[in-house]
């Protein structure tokens, strides 16, 4: 250790001062602990929180595939089945997203143990970014085991991975960034249950998932594509089928501009430790 002495004090060089974990303005060590403690907080409940939901998704795609055929019933020149896959993917991830986020806070906050994560010297930056990526990284886990599980009755084929992941990253981090904000507002299980059941739920059901919005006219074509959902769902699907019913640039970039947007919400809700703080 470097020591430096003056006339009137003895001081370290920054080179030689304790590591604490922070650098580069960001507490890594504190991001990462925050970060792992929510991850292994789905993971020890794998049953609740990835095999019910993938259970679900398979019973969707088998109640739908049986309704309405497995190969006679044709979008394009893609099997329903086929075009069915991607959509139902992609909704279990942004539920999950949603739901891990969401669901971490208010129940941190009924509890009253949210002071243990205010506590620790982590910025609003720093909890935006953990438990944005916890959400991500439930959304992802469930998606692949929803894509391993289905590629045994579907033969999916991969037309673009970039657009894959890309669109599978934006939107797990845009749910887990809405599953954030509706924990931070909500006060209570009831409150975070409407936000789920009045707004994810038919944003995720009326976005194209299980039909094309091409077959769709009027005020109900336009609506689709409101929803910033959609182009989640169309882009995903474009990187398995090769086809969209919308610009794919556009979607992407309006996919990216929502995803700035609530990063910038949730940290100013953080900084301003709006109903978080005492």
């Amino acid at each position: 250790m470097t020591i430096r002495t003056t006339e009137n004090q003895t001081t370290l060089s920054n080179a030689d001062r304790p590591v604490t974990g922070r650098a580069a303005f960001l507490n890594w060590l504190g991001l990462y602990t925050l970060l792992s403690k929510e991850i292994k907080r789905f993971l020890k409940v794998p049953l609740q929180t990835v095999f019910a939901p993938m259970m679900t998704t398979m019973l969707f795609l088998a109640i739908f595939t049986l309704a309405f055929g497995n190969g006679e019933r044709y979008d394009g020149a893609v099997s329903f089945a086929n075009f069915l896959a991607p959509g139902l993917i992609m909704m279990s991830v942004i539920q999950n997203a949603f739901a891990n986020t969401s669901s971490s806070l208010v129940i941190a906050k009924v509890q009253g143990n949210i002071v243990d994560v205010l506590m620790p010297p982590l910025s609003a930056s720093e909890l935006t970014l953990a438990y944005a990526l916890s959400g991500l990284a439930r959304g992802m886990v469930v998606g692949l085991v929803v894509t391993v599980c289905m590629w045994f009755f579907i033969d999916l084929q991969i037309h673009s991975l970039p657009a894959i992941l890309y669109f599978l990253i934006a939107a797990g981090l845009m749910l887990s960034l809405l599953g954030i904000i509706g924990g931070i507002i909500s006060d209570k299980f009831d409150h975070i249950a409407a936000v789920t059941n009045f707004v994810i739920m038919p944003l995720s059901f009326l976005s194209g998932t299980f039909y094309s919005v091409e077959r769709l006219s009027g005020i109900w074509y336009d609506l689709s594509h409101i929803n910033p959902f959609f182009y989640m769902i169309d882009g995903f699907r474009y990187g398995f089928i090769g086809t969209s019913d919308s610009s794919l640039v556009q979607g992407a970039i309006i996919v990216g501009l929502l995803d700035l947007f609530l990063y910038a919400v949730v940290w100013l809700l953080f900084r301003k430790g709006f109903k978080l703080k005492a």
